[in-house]
């Protein structure tokens, strides 16, 4: 007899007591695929004689210790059913099992009872219930269990409303794809937008009609192949971890080298080394890549960056301008999911986005919270987390909140977690940055709420997931964001541990001419930097030279208007990217530094930057004698990008290997997304190991500020705030 209550399962079992110890050490020895069991309590209870195995009704009251499920691909059984002409589910778009299908998007409420998701309003059949109700069925209480007959449909509407329900719909949508076509399909945790990955013509089009000229689009393959990475492997190079990753249950994109004889259009990823890859991980999406035969690009069904669309009617509002039709399905979304995304670099598979499959991600602090504690995370890539007793949940990715439906899908991620887990925040920890929409959003809620510096959270989440007591170098290089001295960090080294952080290492300060306008044109920086070394580009800015909209930038940047101060590491990559006239202006976020990475085919002999205390003590390195490297048009801008990855890694080890001669210290971390860059991190990687040190990077959480969040806990519950 088992139990649902609170989240705990409680298990009345009775027999000999070989028998009874034999299921014990099973269920934590062989549990289900997804299973992840401990051990609460055990003890001898009277017997009750029972004459069947039951499930009792779940008990909804007390402390929630619950994980909330997460939504799981396809399963090998549910796929070979779905392929069999004599299955009752044959070719069923929504077939699943217990150890398969939607979770984490469909729950209204918890306990995870059928009632409590958004299969509630679809009654089973009697073929269903039967199921549902034998214990030795693999769909044994299967939640989002349903079949044709009772079940969610499919219904395709084109861009001139016209729609076919049923089997129909889906052949209907196959055919706009072999015409080229783009179309919108309703998936696990929202829209994806899908169109012939080998077709220039149709990428092309994609990209005008939603304004991302130069991004990289995801490619789903179809399942081919005894692992079912046969097609894969006609795109890519894949390592034994990236196939492990990609068959996993998340079925994240995964980033992989791309195969010089890939038949996958150059488009889908212009100027880059890598493609990200994923197999499909609906049935859905298995009927539509077997029936169409080939990749297809599957990219985020949204605009402006906005949480992709869960809704037909607001999708078919707000993508009518793109997709030539839309594939939707009757069962509602609870929430918005986006594919999680990973990338293998310095020898493991690390998060580079969480999301369906991947979060809510658990993690254990190792000091209780006092009071419930919810933490907004930083602006762009921003997640959430609730904290209470020794738990720490993280949200799924939630993107930036420039827009009004970021900014609402943020605010109502926040009112799910508390709801859902059963806990009112009585605290709220916030980035330090005054014009974050978190921020104001902590500031204007009614729980008192405190700031955390943006950099000491980075650093303190890499603590926080390691559990290290002993002091910790941690580098955290990234874009920009508010420093204790008020200035504008990202090339930090951080010493200490979580709430008793000291910046000990960092780069010589520059402008930024034009404050936000420098990260979206790289141009900018890079002409800060000639001009601060006294250096002349003679190439110039694009479309003008350094005197682009007239002597007014020179002026703002001689008299520091709009141009402040830092020492991002984000930027100088993104200088670089600029001298080296390989990315001047910048579609996308981070777009000149992969670009950069990408021209890097070798180890290069690196250039020492100076390294000096200034008069405060913090060694700083001076990036000034990369810039006539950059500037050299007699070297292949490979070669340039190559030496400039290499200078910075030994930069780096130069500033660990100074504060060690001073402080005791051997552990480092590695913190921001600059540290998503595959070249810079394993050179990182290899020389710090070489000169003795531990490295940690982490794994469960990503690199970028999808970890803020996590670290503001860590940074709170030592009563660690920026006002002190």
């Amino acid at each position: 007899m088992g139990a649902h209550n609170a989240g705990a399962v409680e298990i009345h079992a009775e027999g000999a007591a070989e028998s009874l110890e034999a299921f014990a050490q099973a269920l934590f020895s062989r549990p289900p695929p997804t299973a992840r069991a401990r051990l609460l309590a055990r003890r001898s209870v009277p017997l009750e004689c029972r004459p069947a195995f039951i499930i009792l009704t779940s008990a909804a009251d007390g402390e929630r210790q619950a994980r909330l499920p997460l939504d799981l691909a396809s399963c090998p059984e549910c796929i070979a059913e779905l392929n069999d002409p004599r299955a009752r589910r044959h070719r069923y778009p929504f077939i699943n099992c217990t150890q398969c299908g939607p979770r984490y998007t469909i729950i209204r409420d918890l306990p995870y009872d059928r009632v409590n998701t958004t299969l509630s309003e679809f009654d089973l059949c009697a073929a269903c219930a039967d199921e549902y109700a034998n214990p030795d069925d693999r769909r044994f209480h299967a939640q989002p269990l349903a079949c044709a007959g009772c079940g969610p449909t499919l219904h395709w509407v084109t861009a001139e409303q016209q729609r076919v329900r049923e089997a129909p719909a889906l052949a209907a949508a196959v055919d706009a794809l072999r015409a080229g076509q783009i179309i919108a399909v309703r998936g696990v945790g929202g829209y994806q937008l899908l169109c012939d990955a080998s077709s220039d013509a149709a990428v092309l089009r994609l990209r005008q009609r939603k304004g991302r000229p130069a991004k990289p689009l995801a490619v789903m393959i179809p399942w081919a192949g005894e692992d079912g990475l046969a097609q894969v492997r006609l795109v890519a190079i894949i390592a034994r971890e990236e196939s492990a990753a990609l068959s996993d249950a998340s079925r994240p994109i995964v980033v992989l080298r791309r195969s010089p004889h890939a038949t996958i259009c150059a488009s889908v990823s212009p100027d880059l080394g890598d493609i990200g890859v994923m197999l499909p991980y609906s049935p859905l999406h298995s009927l539509l890549l077997d029936d169409f035969g080939a990749p297809l690009v599957a990219t985020s069904g949204n605009v402006r960056g906005e949480p992709v669309l869960t809704d037909p009617d607001e999708a078919q509002e707000r993508l009518g301008l793109i997709a030539d039709g839309f594939l939707h399905h009757n069962r509602p979304i609870a929430r918005p999911a986006e594919d999680p995304v990973v990338r293998f670099m310095a020898g493991a598979v690390r998060p580079l986005r969480m999301g369906r499959g991947t979060a809510p991600t658990e993690l254990e602090l190792s000091t209780r919270v006092s009071v419930p504690t919810l933490a907004v995370g930083a602006y762009q890539k921003s997640t959430v987390a609730l904290a209470y007793g020794y738990r720490a949940i993280v949200s799924p990715h939630l993107g930036d909140q420039s827009t009004p439906r970021g900014r609402a899908i943020f605010a109502q991620t926040i009112l799910d977690m508390q709801r859902l887990y059963g806990i009112r925040a009585r605290r709220v920890l916030h980035d330090a940055h005054p014009q974050f929409p978190s921020t104001r959003w902590a500031l204007d809620c009614s729980v008192p709420a405190t700031a955390i510096w943006h950099h000491h959270a980075h650093a303190s989440a890499v603590a926080g997931e390691y559990r290290r007591e002993a002091p910790l170098l941690c580098f955290a290089w990234d874009g920009v964001g508010l420093g204790s001295d008020r200035t504008l960090w990202g090339g930090e080294a951080l010493l200490g541990n979580p709430g008793s952080w000291r910046r000990v290492a960092s780069f010589r300060p520059f402008k930024l001419p034009g404050g936000e306008r420098a990260a979206r044109e790289p141009w900018r920086t890079a002409l800060s930097l000639c001009w601060q070394a006294g250096v002349t580009w003679a190439r110039g800015a694009p479309r003008g030279g350094p005197l682009r909209g007239g002597p007014s930038l020179r002026q703002a940047f001689d008299r520091d208007l709009n141009s402040p101060l830092t020492t991002s590491v984000g930027r100088l990559f993104e200088a670089a990217s600029a001298l080296c006239d390989v990315c001047m202006e910048s579609s996308f976020e981070a777009e000149p530094a992969l670009r950069l990475e990408a021209l890097c085919q070798k180890l290069e002999e690196p250039i020492a930057l100076p390294l000096e205390r200034d008069e405060s003590g913090l060694w700083r390195s001076d990036w000034a004698p990369l810039l006539p490297l950059m500037l050299d048009e007699g070297h292949t801008q490979s070669y340039r990008a190559a030496r400039f990855h290499s200078s910075m890694a030994h930069a780096l080890l130069a500033q660990a290997i100074a504060v060690r001669e001073r402080v005791r210290v051997n552990c480092v971390g590695l913190a921001g997304g600059v540290f998503q860059n595959r070249v810079l991190t394993e050179q990182v990687l290899s020389l710090l190991e070489q000169a003795g040190f531990e490295v940690l990077i982490p794994k469960l959480l990503p690199l970028n500020d999808a970890a803020i969040s996590f670290g503001q806990l860590l940074e709170g519950n030592t009563g660690h705030a920026a006002t002190e």
